[in-house]
């Protein structure tokens, strides 16, 4: 492009800094984006941003795709390319926005990790019976057993837990409410810490969850014992509590193919956030088939 059509991406960015007031790594990935265009532009010998359509951007898409570039980062550009032309339209530089009507290829859906249900065994099963051993045993195990968020799982008082009935009730995202069982192992691990809470907390502490110093659990801290409690039991990744949550789901659609239900215990308003884990539960079919199914395997492999 001509020096004066480089002029208009420098007043445009200079627009962002100062009127809209872009925090400097915003700014830089503007920058970024539209550099690259600017860059396909002059190799396209397009010489005016008018001149741009929307053929050209589907180019510089796919060009960029080529490159290695994600489906969000494609989006990240064509918004980029939008703000862009809104400016130029503002100032009369332009008459259409070319990316307007241009999609980013989707990108695959990136799947929760989880554990298999031996390595939930190992991970809750450490030895110790100090105060905070039982505590944190009755952290993991409700966390799984009932698929907890952390911030569910650490905002919990006494007398949300009811052992008689063996449920647990749970404030969850917007302030809604929502009652849950709670598993046999972990009923008898909160059994055991409850024993022995009053230990670390007062009285007047209605946390279940408490500190060595008797406050409420905070997030960290337990993201923290996770993290060390995991590589102790000899569990070869980084185990964080969203992980049990996302195991727990897995492993009872496994068992039920109950999506709905499934959807109702982890609390989400839309059941679109819950099918995440329908593919899960089908990677763990096609394993299952590719190791046991005899026209799966390999020309001269055995079963197990």
């Amino acid at each position: 492009m001509e020096a004066p059509e480089q002029a208009w991406l420098t007043r445009f960015l200079d627009y962002l800094r100062t009127e809209r007031r872009l925090s400097p790594r915003t700014l830089d990935a503007y920058r970024h984006d539209l550099e690259a265009l600017h860059t396909f532009c002059t190799n396209s010998e397009i010489t005016h941003w008018a001149d741009l359509n929307a053929h050209h951007v589907r180019a510089f898409v796919a060009s960029r795709h080529r490159a290695g570039l994600s489906g969000r980062s494609l989006q990240r550009q064509l918004s980029s390319i939008r703000a862009l032309y809104r400016y130029l339209l503002r100032e009369g530089h332009a008459n259409h926005d070319p990316a307007a009507d241009v999609r980013a290829p989707r990108s695959g859906k990136r799947l929760p990790t989880t554990l298999d249900v031996e390595q939930i065994g190992r991970l809750v099963e450490f030895a110790g019976d100090t105060p905070l051993d039982y505590r944190d045993r009755a952290l993991f195990e409700l966390c799984y057993s009932s698929g907890l968020r952390l911030a569910e799982l650490v905002g919990l008082d006494l007398l949300d837990l009811d052992l008689s009935d063996a449920t647990v009730r749970v404030t969850g995202k917007g302030a809604k409410s929502r009652v849950v069982p709670v598993g046999r192992c972990a009923l008898k691990a909160l059994t055991a810490w409850i024993a022995v809470r009053g230990d670390l907390a007062g009285t007047e502490q209605q946390a279940l969850f408490v500190s060595k110093g008797g406050r409420r659990l905070a997030p960290r801290s337990v993201q923290a014992r996770l993290r060390t409690r995991a590589l102790g039991q000899g569990l070869d990744r980084a185990v964080h509590p969203h992980m049990l949550r996302h195991s727990f789901a897995s492993h009872l659609l496994e068992s039920s193919g109950d999506l709905r239900a499934i959807q109702e215990l982890l609390g989400h308003a839309d059941i679109a956030t819950t099918q995440i884990y329908t593919h899960l539960d089908y990677q763990h079919l096609a394993k299952v088939y590719d190791q046991a199914h005899p026209r799966a395997r390999k020309k001269g492999e055995k079963s197990g």
